[in-house]
């Protein structure tokens, strides 16, 4: 069995987080690992209390997870600030982790950057060079690459600057979900090419978790020996699958159906 770690935030609710990540880890038939970066409580109206764990104690679940059940690849979520982004590079690095997925939770959905400055600025620099897939969305990218998004030719560009600027060594994954289009459009560019994946964009406001749940199916393609190109593909049908299921829980944005191909070969 494949086995994956994600490193993360706890949703109290279950819909994003740590909580997402170990369904898609599960449903795609593969053992899952938790280190916890933070205790959030939240539900689907909104993040209402974050309590950061000590980024020594993230270092110790690190150990913990890598001296016994080695993962084939890691997921990377909430950082809640630099100093803990510089500790997980380090245990990274320690135990020469090769399959990395960044989802860098910097920018919330209403456009309130989630980690100071100069957190970002650490965040970035320890750890993107270590990614083989960097995920950010739109809000994300223009936070990372200082250009506006508004069509797919900014998204190229904010691609390319990202991936030279930053020292990415493997792809960034701009998410296209926040341009108001028809189609939801995401973009891979790996090696100085670029590759679209389009599909129709699901009629459904109940989407917490997406990015969470998309950087995990990534993961888990990873993990079973997969290129990014095709991990990304294949995670970009089971969300989109996972949003058609058309679950309806709480009273704000409600969270997906990970299970709703359980009983599915995967």
């Amino acid at each position: 069995m494949k086995k994956v770690l994600t490193i993360a935030g706890s949703d109290a609710s279950g819909g994003a987080g740590i909580q997402a990540d170990i369904k898609t880890i599960a449903v795609h038939k593969m053992y899952a690992m938790s280190v916890i970066t933070a205790l959030t409580a939240q539900n689907t109206t909104g993040v209402f209390k974050i309590w950061k764990v000590p980024p020594e104690f993230v270092a110790e679940q690190m150990d913990a997870v890598f001296t016994d059940i080695v993962p084939d690849s890691v997921k990377i979520g909430m950082v809640p600030d630099g100093k803990t982004a510089a500790v997980i590079a380090e245990k990274i690095k320690q135990y020469h982790v090769k399959k990395i997925v960044i989802d860098p939770v910097l920018v919330s959905t209403s456009g309130c950057r989630l980690l100071r400055k100069e957190d970002t600025d650490v965040f970035v620099r320890s750890l993107f060079p270590l990614g083989t897939v960097i995920t950010p969305n739109i809000p994300e990218a223009e936070a990372l690459s200082g250009i506006r998004i508004r069509r797919e030719e900014d998204m190229a560009y904010a691609a390319e600057k990202i991936a030279v600027r930053l020292n990415v060594k493997g792809a960034v994954l701009i998410k296209g979900g926040h341009l108001e289009k028809e189609e939801a459009s995401d973009l891979l560019y790996e090696n100085g090419k670029l590759r679209w994946y389009r599909s129709r964009r699901v009629d459904n406001p109940n989407a917490h978790g997406t990015g969470c749940t998309l950087s995990s199916a990534i993961a888990c393609g990873l993990a079973g020996g997969k290129v990014s190109a095709d991990a990304v593909r294949r995670a970009k049908e089971y969300l989109t699958g996972a949003l058609n299921a058309g679950l309806n829980l709480g009273k704000g944005q409600g969270p997906l159906d990970h299970t709703y191909c359980i009983n599915q070969p995967f």
